[in-house]
């Protein structure tokens, strides 16, 4: 059954295009603020503790962000839209000098962004504006079965290999030692066998250490990207500065914090900036260290 409802969506999805989508996807949101009663609540008290806003300024924000959570998912049915026109008409690089150092560089880079904004159509970003290197992107499977069916189809792309973060080490490094790019979610919750922990909008979060361990075995540039929808219509591409693992000093446990807290704050820029295009409805801060635990800056470690 759920097959044949993720199969209509995505038959719609690709009917509407961008406009459509735009306003569907806004329509789906605000359904599941109407049914997600629990979910609605949760959101709002993270935003009040995690923003500092008032319960009815997070009330406001809650409903808009159920709203761009909606188009979030109604653009994965887009994805095989995206293409030079696309560019051309509707996206604006926020830091062309930035972005253009990013295209230039001889060296792997792990690009890292959050589930902020339209990070479905980020896939399609590395597919155009990325042409001359080998592609992939790290993905978490759902525990929808039929989810995971349609994501994958409309993930597919020739030149982009889309691999499960459980099988990713091996592929991930041959891919960054031939001078490829790999990109990763980084602002899920994670298990403790999977986690460095660090602070995240002033609390404690587990923060997947593998995009960092990988960047630093293999010497790659880190590189924050966010995929953000503007006004009218159009898209941002949110690109910062790098980090060049290869300077990164101290242990290889310090090396590896160091990395991890590099794109964990550049996360935390990006909420603080959109907060209403971020994913609260993610339980964020579920996975927490043990009770004797405390933490430790990269530079006071021994």
């Amino acid at each position: 059954m759920k097959d044949v409802l993720y199969e209509v969506l995505a038959g719609v999805g690709q009917s509407l295009g961008f406009d459509g989508v735009e306003r569907w996807g806004s329509r789906l949101g605000t359904l599941l603020w109407t049914m997600l009663k629990d979910r609605r609540a949760m959101a709002e008290e993270n935003m009040v503790y995690h923003l500092g806003v008032s319960q009815e300024q997070a009330r406001a924000m809650t409903r808009r962000n159920f709203e761009n959570t909606g188009r979030s998912f109604m653009e994965l049915f887009l994805s095989k839209d995206v293409d030079k026109r696309f560019i051309q008409e509707r996206l604006t690089i926020s830091d062309p000098e930035s972005f253009q150092a990013m295209l230039d560089t001889d060296r792997p880079f792990v690009g890292t962004s959050a589930h902020l904004g339209a990070w479905e159509l980020m896939i399609s970003i590395y597919h155009v504006l990325i042409p001359a290197r080998h592609k992939q992107i790290v993905v978490r499977r759902p525990k929808d079965e039929a989810l995971h069916k349609i994501m994958t189809r409309m993930r597919a792309k020739p030149s982009i290999q889309v691999v499960e973060h459980r099988q990713a080490v091996l592929k991930v490094l041959r891919c960054l030692k031939k001078g490829g790019a790999t990109g990763f979610l980084v602002d899920h919750n994670c298990s403790t066998t999977e986690a460095v922990f660090l602070p995240f909008l002033k609390k404690i979060a587990a923060v997947n250490m593998g995009p960092a361990l990988l960047a630093i075995r293999s010497e790659a540039l880190i590189q924050p990207l966010f995929l953000v929808r503007g006004e009218d219509g159009g898209y941002i591409l949110h690109t910062e500065q790098a980090l060049d693992t290869r300077e990164l000093t101290g242990s290889r446990e310090q090396k590896i914090q160091k990395a991890a807290l590099f794109y964990t704050q550049a996360v935390e820029r990006a909420v603080c900036r959109w907060p209403e295009q971020w994913y609260w409805l993610h339980r964020r801060w579920k996975t927490q260290p043990p009770l004797e635990w405390t933490y430790l800056p990269p530079e006071n470690m021994k």
